[in-house]
């Protein structure tokens, strides 16, 4: 990625892979969770619809975080494609995880609102090859609640383990073979989201 792309590139944008009905994210679970999923295309009776699940269009921000699926408990990395009108509802409902200034009109009413959000979202700094920070954001999304039940029984379509192609990229990285690397990564794009959609969220 060359430093006009980057210096183009804003600060807050959904980038992911997308059909015209659906958007992949990614997670990783231990393989109790993970192949079962990925087998059966829906998360398996032991996943927790009372906790909060994290999901991320970024392939590479999911491997900065599961250190390309070698970390204990995040073995199995998933790619779920589910519905774009599912994540956009999420998106409509999320608060920021964090107080903003100027998005919040207090602490409290930040406090006030992450206690009814069904979603929180955080924008951390996206990541190259070599999980280096890039000074554009990624988002992650935080279901909660409603939102989780929602994600697991309505809005997945399909669930594949990218777990190999975590491990080939990994690979070829190590080998020290960047644009083999690069041309395996999954093609993320611009998201096409609404301004009202983001507007609330930092964006």
């Amino acid at each position: 990625m060359n430093d006009q792309f980057l210096a183009a590139e804003p600060k807050f944008r959904v980038r992911a892979r997308y059909t015209d009905t659906t958007i992949t994210v990614y997670q990783a679970y231990r393989p109790g969770i993970g192949l079962a999923a990925a087998r059966d295309g829906r998360f398996p009776g032991e996943w927790k619809r009372d906790r909060m699940t994290w999901i991320k269009p970024s392939f590479l921000w999911m491997m900065y975080r599961c250190g390309w699926g070698t970390k204990e408990g995040q073995e199995t990395v998933l790619a779920v494609e589910i519905d774009r009108a599912g994540f956009e509802w999420a998106l409509r409902h999320a608060c920021l995880s964090h107080y903003v200034s100027g998005v919040h009109t207090d602490r409290a009413a930040w406090k006030r609102e992450l206690g009814r959000a069904p979603a929180r979202v955080q924008w951390d700094p996206e990541r190259d090859l070599h999980h280096n920070a890039l000074p554009y954001r990624s988002l992650q999304l935080g279901l909660a609640g409603e939102a989780a039940r929602r994600y697991a029984d309505e809005w997945i379509v399909g669930i594949q383990d990218v777990t190999p192609l975590a491990r080939q990229v990994h690979a070829a990285v190590r080998a020290g073979k960047p644009e083999e690397a690069g041309a395996l990564l999954p093609e993320e794009r611009a998201y096409p989201v609404g301004e009202d959609m983001l507007a609330h969220l930092g964006a």
